[in-house]
């Protein structure tokens, strides 16, 4: 398509917009009476409107059936975070009996090396790409340490080339074969937090297994934001935060993913409690483990369910729109903002680099922007004149413009807030 920085153009294309409805369902911050440009979903999604009436109706059980809420309210309690399996299994192309929710993301991490990081005197390596989320990279660190091993010894970073703002799969490959038999566990983010890049998860996984290794990925920015395959790419294991793309709010529930092979293994290390117990026999209150059959044996403790209520509406909009639906409003409104910001930089005196891989299979919602020649007064520019965006240092904005509640007129509107900015500061 060829796109004009217009706000009739705009205009257009959020008429043609089919998910254009949707942003009425999101509440917005208000900067001089006037809702946001919101670019950082990437970091916390918006509210979704329907999210208090779904915490109200817990409240509501609470007070009006107290314990036996559990079992009598419309949607009973001890098996609350059921309902979420089957439709996050369709975000990030699992079967339903291969998810689950419960805890935090580095907490779940946690939990799912305790399965899959099982290292020996030979095979104790763990490779993971180099300034990782950092903390994945504390987690990482720990976990070597807790097993004996020296973190310098035994966790292996891929690093980019020099001059290189992104990396290279043959880079990776390359590195996984030179571990070979050392290698216990390839662990990578599977959208840079940074640069907004996407792996090639698939390539990397069979890479991994290949050399004998478990592979998992942490998918914080990938959730909700790209296409996956987990089930068909093989993936051991994976977990992912909900408040960023999936809009379930502040420091919510993670989802992980556990494939169907390692189900019902009653010997498979993995720290257990009551929740994981067979649903069937739970309340016999037995002294032996009996796992549930699926990824809901890792669970541990018994769900947070006023914090899974407005997760579970807002993946309830995931479930009527879906993924590709989702997937191509990304990959155009993102080109629209590409567009708008090479148009900016002809019109100004700046220079604007792109770090985020122009090839649309390696991007996803989020572009960052290296500003050359300006500095974090032009962030604060924005963030007072209306565009949430968010800085990372040296000289980063990341712009992540949501499909769910982004128009294209924001992005017009977005590249004149962007101008005045330069031009003034």
């Amino acid at each position: 398509m060829e796109f004009r920085n217009t706000r009739e153009f705009a205009r257009t294309l959020d008429k043609e917009d089919p998910l254009a409805k949707y942003k009425d369902e999101f509440i917005f911050p208000e900067i001089n009476n006037k809702k946001v440009i919101y670019f950082t979903g990437n970091s916390l999604g918006l509210q979704p409107k329907s999210a208090k009436k779904y915490v109200d109706e817990v409240m509501d059980d609470w007070a009006k059936l107290a314990v036996e809420g559990h079992f009598y309210a419309e949607k009973p309690w001890w098996d609350y975070h059921e309902r979420f399996s089957e439709k996050l299994a369709k975000v990030v192309g699992a079967k339903p009996s291969e998810i689950t929710v419960m805890n935090t993301l580095t907490v779940n991490l946690h939990l799912l090396m305790v399965s899959f990081y099982r290292p020996d005197k030979k095979r104790f390596k763990i490779i993971c790409e180099e300034k990782a989320f950092p903390s994945d990279q504390y987690m990482i660190a720990s976990q070597v340490k807790f097993h004996g091993f020296n973190p310098e010894d035994a966790v292996v970073e891929v690093k980019k080339r020099p001059g290189e703002n992104h990396f290279r799969t043959e880079d990776i490959l390359k590195k996984i074969e030179e571990i070979g038999d050392e290698c216990a566990l390839v662990l990578f983010g599977g959208v840079n937090y940074y640069s907004g890049q996407v792996l090639d998860m698939e390539t990397i996984t069979k890479a991994g297994h290949k050399a004998g290794a478990k592979v998992g990925w942490d998918l914080a920015h990938a959730a909700g934001n790209i296409e996956l395959k987990l089930h068909e790419w093989d993936v051991d294991f994976a977990a992912w935060c909900s408040y960023k793309y999936m809009n379930s709010g502040p420091g919510n529930a993670s989802g992980c993913f556990i494939h169907e092979r390692y189900h019902g293994l009653k010997e498979i290390p993995r720290f257990e409690g009551w929740w994981g117990h067979s649903k069937d026999r739970r309340f016999l209150m037995e002294p032996e483990f009996l796992p549930e059959p699926g990824a809901h044996a890792w669970q541990i403790s018994n769900a947070p369910i006023l914090a899974l209520a407005p997760y579970l509406a807002s993946l309830d909009i995931f479930d009527k729109v879906g993924m590709p639906a989702l997937i191509e409003k990304r990959d155009k409104i993102v080109a629209y903002l590409e567009f708008i910001l090479h148009q900016i930089d002809e019109e100004v005196e700046s220079d604007f680099e792109i770090i985020t891989p122009s090839n649309q299979n390696e991007r996803g919602t989020q572009l960052s922007v290296f500003l050359h020649g300006e500095g974090k007064e032009l962030f604060n520019f924005l963030m007072k004149n209306g565009v949430i965006t968010d800085w990372r240092e040296p000289n980063v904005i990341r712009l992540a413009p949501a499909p769910f509640y982004c128009s294209y007129e924001d992005m017009y509107e977005f590249g004149q807030i962007l101008k005045r900015g330069i031009l003034k500061i």
